[in-house]
């Protein structure tokens, strides 16, 4: 068995619920590139990833080059190697898993019948406090309850490698900027944009670390994108005149941000 997820909080929650329960014992592969935001057109072809990358390294992405870019490649090598093994998908119900689940059925559909999905759509599962709480990341869940979340293992169908990768392919035509999980394995699609409303409320007509208002917004918004993406969109709105700076913008803590034609005194 190995396990594939789509964050690396996930690949060490996953690790860590490995030790507690051996049945699940087995090599975690993660997908860093996160396919609920940026480019997607062509994305299986070279191109495409160039155009995805160049847009990555706008966002001063760190896991561009990173081997858990090669991840899916890793996971058919072994696939292909080790014919009686199965992989896992884990995902939980955010437009990161969602997307990153559909991308990555265009490489496993020769292994059909050893491909298992474990989606945690609207599952509840008690907190470290006792309560019940329905997660919506895989590192929300207590590693205790794993032993539940592992009974949620079933094979990807064939019905489903041919629905939901049709789905996937509609958007990567379509290939607007934002991906919006609308619950199921339902997405829908938005420009660029999308988030800027949202982000704007946290800023203040002082001056405020951009630290600050990424953190604030990541916190709060449910299915928030990256913390990079975040930044970009705040460069974005300064660079269309729709927000003020200062400081020097590759240093995350000396970038200051507040709406524009404020007093700088206030």
């Amino acid at each position: 068995m190995i396990h594939l997820v789509f964050s690396e909080v996930d690949k060490k929650t996953i690790e860590s619920a490995i030790e507690t329960d051996p049945s699940l014992d087995g090599e975690v592969f993660c997908i860093a590139n996160d396919y609920s935001v940026g480019p997607i057109e062509n994305i299986y072809g070279k191109e495409g990833i160039e155009t995805r990358n160049l847009w990555r390294a706008d966002l001063k992405d760190s896991t561009i080059d990173d081997e858990a870019d090669n991840a899916i490649a890793q996971v058919v090598g072994y696939l292909r190697r080790n014919e009686e093994e199965v992989l896992w998908i884990w995902a939980a119900q955010n437009s990161r898993d969602v997307s990153g689940y559909f991308f990555s059925l265009h490489y496993l559909k020769e292994f059909s019948g050893r491909i298992f999905i474990l989606y945690l759509n609207n599952l509840p599962f008690i907190s470290e406090k006792g309560s019940i709480f329905y997660p919506d990341q895989l590192h929300q869940i207590p590693v205790r309850e794993f032993i539940k979340a592992k009974k949620l293992s079933r094979p990807v169908t064939l019905s489903e490698f041919e629905v939901d990768t049709d789905e996937w392919q509609k958007l990567m035509a379509q290939n607007k900027g934002v991906r919006i999980l609308e619950g199921g394995k339902k997405l829908s699609q938005f420009d660029y944009e999308y988030f800027d409303k949202e982000i704007k409320k946290f800023v203040l007509p002082q001056w405020q670390k951009a630290s600050k208002i990424i953190q604030q917004f990541t916190s709060k918004y449910k299915n928030a994108p990256p913390e990079n993406f975040v930044m970009w969109r705040l460069k974005t709105m300064v660079s269309l005149n729709q927000l003020e700076s200062r400081g020097n913008e590759e240093l995350i803590k000396e970038f200051e941000i507040k709406a524009p034609g404020q007093p700088e005194n206030i």
